[in-house]
């Protein structure tokens, strides 16, 4: 069975961006101590460091078994995955969704893998996952639906 897997980190525009708090919470505290409003500042930076990085999905396809943040699918249900980058990764994102889809998508990571639900008791008519490397999400997702050469299927 293959094997994948990525954590969705935060681009590294949001860490700039989170550094915002610095000059805001020393901007608030000056006027009482500035000490405090560099060590208030130092503080809060490091709980949004902490936040974004433990806040990061993982992706990961394991023993027959999609896992997508804390969601969990057997890839015997699920249909031929497939990537789209660029204008068409924009397009499923957007104009394309479906309001009944599934979806772990992150605006800082461009590309999908749409992957289609073919359990009928499923509300879910597709996963759409976000995945900086999408061709080898697919694939592994493509490899894990197969079963293993050599066994009989029960």
């Amino acid at each position: 069975m293959p094997e994948y897997r990525e954590k969705l980190w935060a681009a590294p525009w949001l860490f700039l961006a989170t550094a915002l708090v610095i000059p805001a919470s020393i901007l608030v505290f000056t006027p009482i101590s500035l000490p405090v409003g560099v060590i208030t500042a130092a503080g809060l930076y490091a709980a949004c460091v902490v936040l974004l990085i433990v806040a990061s999905p993982v992706v990961r396809v394991r023993g027959g078994v999609l896992e997508a943040g804390k969601a969990r699918i057997s890839t015997a249900v699920l249909g031929e995955a497939i990537a789209f980058q660029g204008e068409d990764a924009r397009q499923e994102r957007g104009p394309k969704v479906d309001m009944r889809a599934w979806l772990l998508i992150r605006g800082w990571v461009d590309p999908v893998v749409r992957v289609p639900i073919e359990d009928v008791s499923d509300p879910a008519p597709y996963w759409l996952i976000s995945s900086r490397h999408p061709k080898k999400l697919a694939a592994a997702i493509n490899e894990s639906r197969r079963p293993a050469s050599g066994t009989s299927a029960s």
